[in-house]
């Protein structure tokens, strides 16, 4: 098969991450791989994407980073849309927050012409497009949330401040990776309307209950077409334990990756996403966990499979080409029948 990812950027995309693991994983499958930033996306006149890409062929490797430092290094070739089996959204549109705005979007707009020329797209991009912020995870059912507010009023968040006994978090709703997350207490208070008003300058705040387990960190779990992924009967997921006086538990803001075991009440929670999930066409996401709560759902590019692969000594790329090769082939044999929704998480 032919498969394009989509990633920010090729000079910010770094060797270990997750998506040149998955791009390598098919490529020795024997599969043509395909790497796309945002900015080289293109409309041609005749309807479909005329895309500027790096790829590499008939080469052997003996690891992911030989791999991708080897395509980096390739000059730009030219491919059709219609051409491609599965385009693969794969890039954050948080990063390109107050840096490349015309960017945030640019994915799942070219993403949904793909999908008019056949191509299977991966998140499905009508619904990627509803969940560029946080304000998706609160579509999910309530139980598994923590108490939350969405709001730029100030004294809706003093209020909620009160009600949470002087203890809570306020993050952007747009946003990922850690970034303008801050726990207040009693300590910072006389800091509320500051930190407010810094988050109030990207938009609105989202206002929520502290959890007392997150003070052990966080559990990452990647989900494959709305089920747990496993690789030899390991499930791809990590405690994150945060950095010492730090509140996040994301890698990128320090967080230590921990192995982490499943429990019947991480499976409950994983089994009442699930629906939606399917529904939406969400093929692959991961979701981060504090006790029995949901804290987040990362749709677009949840990262840690590198991680996770080292920590069991497991291979979870594999499974998940597989399954995307089962989906080229379950569009094969009901051509027309088969909506880009149900194929992404069959």
């Amino acid at each position: 098969m032919k498969i394009a990812f989509i990633i920010n950027d090729h000079e910010t995309e770094k060797v270990n991450y997750t998506t040149p693991g998955l791009g390598y994983s098919a490529y020795k499958r024997g599969h043509d791989v395909y790497f796309i930033g945002v900015g080289e996306l293109s409309y041609a006149s005749k309807g479909h994407l005329s895309i500027r890409c790096k790829t590499i062929k008939d080469a052997n490797f003996n690891s992911q980073e030989t791999y991708f430092k080897a395509l980096q290094k390739e000059s730009f070739t030219t491919i059709s849309s219609e051409n491609l089996d599965i385009l693969f959204l794969r890039n954050n549109p948080a990063d390109e927050i107050n840096k490349r705005d015309w960017a945030q979007n640019a994915a799942y707009i070219f993403g949904e012409i793909a999908m008019s020329n056949g191509v299977i797209v991966l998140n499905h991009p009508s619904s990627l497009a509803s969940a560029v912020n946080k304000m998706y995870f609160q579509h999910f059912p309530e139980i598994l949330r923590p108490q939350t507010i969405v709001t730029r009023d100030h004294n809706e968040i003093k209020a909620f401040f009160k009600d949470q006994k002087q203890k809570m978090i306020l993050k952007p709703l747009q946003g990922s990776g850690g970034t303008n997350v801050f726990m207040m207490d009693k300590k910072n208070e006389h800091n509320l309307s500051q930190t407010i008003d810094a988050i109030c300058r990207d938009g609105f705040v989202i206002a929520q209950e502290y959890l007392t387990e997150a003070s052990n960190g966080d559990t990452r779990l990647f989900l494959m077409n709305g089920e747990p992924l496993q690789a030899d009967g390991k499930y791809a997921m990590m405690q994150r334990v945060n950095a010492s006086g730090d509140i996040r538990s994301n890698i990128h803001a320090g967080g230590k990756p921990q192995p982490a075991k499943m429990t019947d009440q991480i499976m409950k929670l994983a089994e009442l996403v699930r629906p939606k999930l399917v529904q939406d066409g969400m093929f692959l996401v991961g979701l981060d966990i504090v006790g029995d709560k949901l804290m987040e759902i990362n749709v677009f590019s949840p990262g840690g499979l590198n991680v996770i692969n080292q920590m069991y000594d497991a291979d979870f790329y594999a499974p998940i080409i597989e399954a995307i090769e089962k989906k080229v082939y379950y569009k094969s044999m009901y051509e027309g029948y088969l909506q880009n929704s149900r194929l992404a998480t069959l």
